[in-house]
């Protein structure tokens, strides 16, 4: 018997992708002389994640299940000391192999697609912890202050909805922290697999700064970035002597400037934008009557070298890096991504990469097995419309099943709706086809 039979679908993603073999050879300077191979263990972390386990001591839970021996392609499992042990001594040379593996996968997916536009969103998330782990500092923390935490910094691809890369950095840094190099090496590395293609950015506050955008600029990337009021206080005098704001919706404004800062050797395009929303008065209220609501502004400013698009394009595409937001959430909810998992850092690496992995993975399944859904739109949301990895989960990973031998072949009789058979058939059959 097994509780996860709908592993069996990641079984044949991981034959086709060759997965396997592509995590041994992450690990293939390690030494072999332990029970259980480095890239064997990996695949463990990244099947934990999948079926919904987020702690090392939930490993406990998987021992004796046919499903999960069967995709490691053991007799046996590693119990929760072994993997821990693994963990604390793995080394940055294997971090960086997996890191390469995890970029290999996405670009393979872009290089499938044939985009002519690929789009880039970089941010950090805060992975906090109670006690102390290697690397960790205090920094800031909005949900838990005072906690050490890792901040670490992601590339993200909007079209496909997957983690291009990620850059592992202590809790007290700055967002732009590291960020220049990163975001070169990330570019460098789509243009080395996709030449001819157009890389566009979007950033928030944080990374506007002269030495980031000209690097754009300079690499031929377009870009969008929101300017900090804070940082360039003109931009206030800037915003109230507009007496000319032009529509663009119902809800936003727009004018455009010439002003740059001083510091700048050379201006972009400057589009000061407001957006008219209702504020609620509190108080006492008649409850024959409509809630009383007035309009007021929300103001922000947006730098971009798109030049010869309309505003409205430009605020649609750069307002669209709420989808990283919504990614964010689905990583820290459903891959462990806020869990610390040792108290090492390559350990805390590879963990995180194993739900980086398991993300990537499920959204590689269904691309696999069903056509985009959506063409290119000004806010960049994903080609295709996913399932999260929660749902995944509930209704394909998570299934009763049973391990038979008719006629002596290895058989899985799954216990299954006829709407949750027809998806599991669904996506063996589009794997069969695609292998």
């Amino acid at each position: 018997m097994t509780a996860f039979s709908g592993l069996v679908v990641f079984q044949a993603l991981f034959k086709i992708l060759d997965f396997k073999r592509g995590l041994s050879r992450c690990f293939a300077h390690t030494s072999h002389t332990a029970a259980f191979h480095h890239g064997t263990v990996m695949l463990m972390l990244i099947v934990q994640v999948l079926v919904g386990q987020r702690r090392l001591r939930s490993l406990d839970l998987l021992v004796g299940d046919p499903m999960i021996t069967q995709i490691l392609g053991l007799t046996a499992l590693p119990d929760v000391s072994t993997v821990s042990r693994m963990l604390s001594g793995a080394d940055q040379r294997s971090v960086i192999n997996v890191r390469c593996l995890a970029r290999e996968m996405v670009l393979e997916r872009l290089k499938t697609q044939k985009l002519r536009v690929v789009t880039t969103d970089f941010d950090g998330s805060v992975q906090s912890f109670k006690g102390h782990a290697e690397g960790t500092a205090v920094g800031f923390n909005k949900r838990k202050k005072g906690a050490r935490s890792y901040y670490p910094l992601l590339c993200t691809i909007p079209q496909t909805g997957q983690v291009l890369d990620l850059l592992h950095r202590s809790g007290n840094v700055h967002d732009s922290n590291g960020a220049l190099a990163f975001i070169g090496a990330c570019h460098a590395e789509i243009r080395k697999c996709l030449p001819k293609v157009q890389i566009e950015s979007r950033f928030d506050s944080a990374f506007c700064n002269k030495k980031i955008l000209d690097a754009l600029h300079l690499e031929g990337v377009r870009f969008s970035a929101s300017v900090p009021f804070q940082r360039f206080p003109e931009l206030k005098q800037q915003v109230s002597n507009v007496d000319n704001w032009q529509r663009i919706n119902d809800a936003w404004e727009y004018s455009e400037s010439s002003w740059k800062p001083d510091s700048w050797s050379r201006g972009y395009r400057l589009l000061l934008l407001r957006q008219r929303f209702k504020v609620q008065h509190k108080g006492p209220l008649q409850l024959d009557l409509f809630e009383p609501r007035d309009y007021i502004y929300q103001y922000k400013v947006v730098v971009t070298n798109k030049v010869g698009q309309h505003p409205r394009t430009v605020l649609y595409y750069h307002n669209g890096r709420g989808s990283q937001e919504k990614l964010f959430g689905e990583l820290k909810q459903h891959v462990a991504f806020d869990v610390i998992a040792t108290k090492t850092l390559n350990g805390n690496r590879l963990f995180t990469m194993a739900g980086i992995l398991a993300h990537n993975l499920a959204r590689e399944l269904q691309m696999r097995t069903s056509s985009p859904e959506r063409s290119t739109w000004p806010k960049r949301p994903a080609l295709w419309v996913f399932q999260s990895l929660g749902t995944l989960r509930s209704r394909v990973i998570l299934r009763v099943g049973r391990f038979t031998r008719p006629q002596n072949r290895l058989t899985l009789n799954i216990s299954a709706q006829p709407d949750v058979q027809t998806e599991i058939e669904g996506y063996m059959a589009a794997l069969q086809k695609a292998a």
